[in-house]
């Protein structure tokens, strides 16, 4: 892919908010789901980039993510999502970005 091609589809990217609630019983199926996720991202980089998940301790003991992700489209995250074997519950376009202080550091689960 030329330089010009990729520069203008990563121009066109929007970033978006992924909810996944109730995804995983454990931090070990959590882990597996992140690497098949950022095996896929990597496959369709022109399309999707991973930038962060928060995970969420549900109410019912198990696990689900808030992400963060720049793509094309919400289609081509549920593409993603779709080959990375990930729920969807709602994806949500970002309107802009408050900072009022960074990211904390993050753990390991």
């Amino acid at each position: 892919m030329s330089r010009r091609r990729r520069a203008l589809i990563i121009e066109r990217m929007e970033t978006y908010l992924i909810i996944r609630r109730n995804g995983w019983r454990t931090p070990d199926e959590l882990r597996n789901a992140a690497e098949r996720s950022a095996a896929e991202a990597e496959r369709m980089n022109d399309d999707v980039r991973w930038i962060r998940s928060y995970v969420v301790a549900e109410t019912d003991g198990s696990l689900g993510t808030v992400c963060i992700y720049e793509a094309s489209s919400p289609e081509a995250i549920r593409r993603h999502a779709y080959a990375a074997t990930l729920p969807v519950d709602e994806i949500l376009a970002v309107a802009d970005t408050v900072v009022v202080r960074p990211d904390p550091q993050p753990i390991a689960i």
